[in-house]
């Protein structure tokens, strides 16, 4: 990315943070540190994928420098002020503005599964029965041994444990970094495997 699109970038979000800070939550876009980090775990094989809040496509760009098709990948993005400026830069991809919390209603695959989810919502802002209806959604789409990459500012994985008990999902603590404003973590979501599900002495994080 060069010096210019970057500043142009950085404008773009901090202009849609302050319109609506609880939609954005970031002053500023996840750096490539952070976005190497959320899709160091992705193989082209993944392919479908989809991304939630991609904002000004940080996590996109990580995702094609892995190999992954444009045309594989699925951008699901809420605020309007980014849509344009995904269908530009990445105008293979299937660019949907819509609420993530309402994927699992949406209908967007019919074929093929999903490998992956890679998403950059904001979760410690959203309720709880947002949040469910996200991963619930999500999941509706992934094929087995997929998983949900997601990041937070916080301490501590963002979803919190009963969402993962009731859902049947666990969440693995993958890397951190402090090269990003804010420093960030990252977690993988995935299915449990029968054995945890019976077995309270599991301890998955979250």
């Amino acid at each position: 990315m060069t010096a210019d699109l970057a500043l142009s970038d950085f404008l773009h979000f901090f202009r849609s943070w302050v319109s609506h800070p609880l939609r954005v939550a970031a002053v500023t876009p996840s750096g490539n540190p952070l976005a190497r980090l959320m899709t160091q775990e992705i193989a082209p094989i993944d392919g479908p994928i989809i991304e939630l809040g991609p904002g000004t496509g940080v996590f996109t760009r990580a995702l094609l420098s892995r190999g992954v098709s444009e045309a594989d990948l699925t951008l699901v993005e809420f605020g309007p002020e980014f849509i344009e400026g995904l269908r530009s830069r990445f105008p293979q991809a299937h660019v949907l503005q819509m609420d993530a919390a309402r994927l699992g209603k949406a209908g967007v695959f019919e074929g093929q599964p999903v490998g992956a989810v890679v998403s950059g919502l904001p979760l410690l802002s959203m309720s709880p029965r947002k949040v469910t209806a996200i991963l619930a959604g999500s999941f509706a789409y992934m094929r087995p041994g997929g998983s949900f990459y997601q990041f937070t500012y916080g301490p501590r994985c963002p979803v919190p444990r009963p969402i993962l008990d009731r859902l049947g999902l666990k969440a693995t603590h993958i890397g951190g970094t402090m090269r990003n404003l804010p420093p960030a973590a990252v977690y993988r979501i995935s299915r449990r495997k029968p054995l945890e599900l019976s077995r309270n002495g599991s301890k998955p994080d979250g």
